[in-house]
Parts: C-alpha cells; structure tokens; sequence
C-alpha cells in the first residue's frame, strides 16, 4: 500500500492574529479527523497560528477509487498521536502549555470522527482542559479569517467541497442562515462522479480541474456546452446530478478519446463555475451584503477563483479564499474555531465524551444549540441525525 503524504510546517507571518477579543491569551490544539485527512495545529489567541501537521490519505485510497471508511480510521489512529507531538515542536510548545483542545465533531464519517473525540477527551482528561466540538463546516467557513486580508461580519460564505454546497449568511461567530443549499450532489461529488466517468485518476476532481485548465488555454474553440441546472431558478439552490448525466451522454455519444476528455472536462467546469458564480452574486444581492466568502475543496479551483474575483469586481464586492493549504480539511481551521468560541463564551466545564460525534449534522442547528458553544453534549453515541 503507498504511503501518504505528510506535511509540517511552522507558522507563516501572513496568518491572521485575532485582535478585540477579551479574555486572557489561549493556546488551542486542534484535531481533524473527518474523512480522510488528519490534521492538528496550534492557534494561540494573541500569537497566532503556531503550526499547523496534515497527513492526506490520498495515495492510501487511490488504489480503491475513493474513500474507504475502515481504512481511513485506521489511518487516523496510526497518525494523530505522531501529530500532535510534531505540531507541538514545531511551536516549541509542550502539552501542559495548552489552554484547550478543539476537535471536529461533524459531520463527516462516523467511524474517522471518533479517533479524533476519543483522542481529544483523553487528552482533555489528562490535562483537565476544556474540550470543545466544532462543526466541521464552521471551521471551513471561517478558514479565510486566518490570513490578512479578512472579511469582516456579516458576509456570504459559498461553502463548496466534495460533500456540501450552500450558501450562508453570517451574521457573526454562530450566527448562520442557509439561504441556499444543493438538493442533489455537491459540487465537489460531481466533480469526482465525472472525472470517473473519463478515467482520470483519483482524486478525480483536481485531476478533471487540471485537465480542464490545459485544455481551457489550447486556444481552440469550445466543442461541447453543457446545462447551468437551476442557474436562473428564482431561488439560491443547486443542482448537480442533470449535469453528471448530460456529461455521461457526451461521453457515450462520443466516447473516451483524449481530445473529448478534455473537451468534456472543460465544458463540465464552465458549468459548474458559471452556476457557482451566478447563485453566489445572487446571494449578495438578496442579503444586500458586499463580502463573499468561499471556503471548501472546491475553493481551490483556479477557474472558480477567477470567475468569482472578476464578476465580485465588476460589481463593487469583495471576495475572499482561504489560503489553499487551508481549503481542504486541515486542523488549523478547527483550532482557530475553537479559539473564537473560547474567546466569545464562556469556556465549559472539562467533561469528556469520546462518543459524541454527529455523522450528519447541520450548521445552522449545529449555531443554535449549546453544544454548538461547547456545553457538555446531553448524550452520548454516534449521533447521525441531519
């Protein structure tokens, strides 16, 4: 089996202190263990972010096309002891030197979660510090508040990725409407559905991204135009499954050679951006607000990233991404959310519950709880409720 990849780096300059917050200065550990990507970090509330370790799966899994669940939480618990003692040395820090510990409690895979709250709430034990559990799309959307410069409250976050796409209002630290939201795959699925669907090698949607890219700059004239599904529907909501079809009809019409690959791929992307871009300036417009927000896997893609920036401009907006080490899963991100909740609540009591994780969970159910705050849950068990 070939061996994942691993990454460990100091902080940069460019992260973003958190400054106006009260309190007495914290040093937050944070563990994530969602999917397949074990990630921890240090954030210290005055310091910044101190270091940042992510292991990716990504070469363990390739052999099986995709995410296999029990061997991803094997992963992790071979990973994220390593990781915690290489994040802490590379902050020059040691374990009693920490406030807190912050860990993603969901949604993600069951199973991948637990290594994490078990880790967490042993540690939270030890030490007896605080621990609280952050939802996995809290972190991501707050992700682009660690570099300068950052957006202020209130701000549209388009959260995209292999596994949601919504867009959100946020008024503020747990503050958070939908106001739109995919109702069949997410971006980031048909990204990775398609790219099978060509052949290209996992993960399948960088590969299709790049592909797309190459293709994008030959020059030639676009062969293939696909649907924008629900791009002018009246609403903020996506659709991404039509557009898998319509892609697996070119392909059965045309078969796989390597000029319709990338035409195919390319056609694909047009589609997805131009339906992104559009519902994402729509949202700014319903709101009446001038910051975009996008965060997530897909918020990496070039194109996506051009087309949103140039459209923001043309109409007096802002937007803001998040570093791209930092639009996949990584444990900085829960640190840094972990570190706003501590600051704007009260730190809770260090009780620990190594079981309750939320396999499904929503963001804004997930804002108007306590457990949200990092009250202590009121049961334990995989909890898979949506």
């Amino acid at each position: 089996m070939p061996p994942s990849r691993l990454s460990c780096r100091p902080a940069q300059t460019s992260y973003r202190r958190p400054t106006d917050h009260p309190g007495i200065p914290l040093l937050v550990l944070g563990i994530e263990t969602s999917c397949d990507e074990t990630g921890v970090a240090l954030y210290h509330t005055r310091e910044g972010l101190l270091s940042h370790v992510l292991h990716s799966q990504t070469d363990m899994h390739s052999e099986y096309g995709g995410v296999v669940p029990e061997l991803a939480s094997r992963d992790h618990i071979r990973q994220v002891l390593p990781l915690v003692r290489q994040a802490l040395a590379a902050a020059g820090r040691k374990l009693e030197d920490l406030d807190a510990i912050a860990y993603t409690r969901g949604p993600g895979l069951a199973g991948a979660l637990l290594v994490g709250a078990s880790i967490a709430a042993a540690l939270g034990f030890a030490l007896n510090l605080p621990v609280l559990g952050i939802h996995h799309l809290e972190g991501h959307l707050l992700s682009p508040l660690l570099s300068d410069p950052a957006p202020t409250f209130p701000f549209v976050a388009l959260l995209v990725s292999g596994g949601h796409t919504q867009l959100m209002e946020v008024n503020g630290l747990g503050k958070y409407v939908l106001l739109g939201e995919t109702v069949d795959d997410a971006a980031g699925e048909a990204f990775d559905k398609v790219a099978k669907l060509l052949g290209l090698a996992y993960p399948g949607g960088p590969a299709l991204s790049r592909l797309a890219d190459a293709f994008s700059n030959s020059g030639q004239p676009r062969r293939f135009t696909l649907p924008r599904p629900m791009l002018h529907s009246g609403d903020l909501n996506f659709s991404f499954s039509g557009l898998k079809t319509a892609a697996l009809t070119l392909i059965r019409a045309h078969g796989v050679t390597e000029q319709t690959r990338g035409d195919i791929a390319l056609a694909f992307q047009e589609a997805v951006v131009e339906v992104l871009t559009g519902k994402s300036l729509a949202a700014l417009e319903k709101t009446g607000l001038t910051q975009l927000v996008v965060a997530g896997g897909v918020g990496a893609n070039r194109q996506l990233r051009a087309s949103l920036s140039r459209k923001t401009e043309e109409t007096g907006a802002e937007v803001f991404f998040p570093a791209l080490e930092f639009c996949t899963d990584n444990g900085a991100m829960i640190a840094f959310a972990g570190a706003l909740r501590l600051q704007s609540r009260h730190a809770p009591h260090p009780e620990y519950d190594a079981f309750a994780v939320r396999a499904r969970w929503d963001l804004e159910a997930a804002a108007r709880s306590p457990e949200s705050a990092g009250a202590s849950p009121d049961r334990a068990g995989i909890d898979d409720r949506s």
